[in-house]
């Protein structure tokens, strides 16, 4: 079995499958309600699927509750790692750099 992409997608599928149970469905009924696959929502219940906004706010419609709880506490620490970071404020000064050279 695939492991989660990340910390921010295991807890993000915990939470939606916390969710589903608590209201006693299953995944074909939320995925069903939600407009999805059920193949695509189990992955994102087992953080090796990316959901789209949308499909965070769909899913969050179906379970009752605010998408907010959905991603609360989420930060870059539970993102993988880039490869390489860069900030705006470098990204802009390495582009002014070569359009002045």
């Amino acid at each position: 079995m695939p492991e989660p992409t990340s910390a921010a997608a295991r807890l993000f599928g915990e939470r939606i499958r916390d969710q589903r149970l608590r209201l006693g469905l299953s995944q074909d009924e939320v995925a069903h309600l939600a407009g999805m696959n059920v193949s695509n929502y189990g992955k994102i219940e087992r953080g090796i699927g990316n959901p789209v906004l949308h499909t965070v706010v769909r899913l969050a419609v179906v379970l009752g509750v605010d998408p907010a709880e959905l991603v609360t506490g989420l930060g870059v620490e539970h993102l993988p790692p880039l490869v390489e970071a860069f900030t705006a404020a470098d990204y802009v000064a390495e582009r002014r750099a070569r359009l002045s050279s």
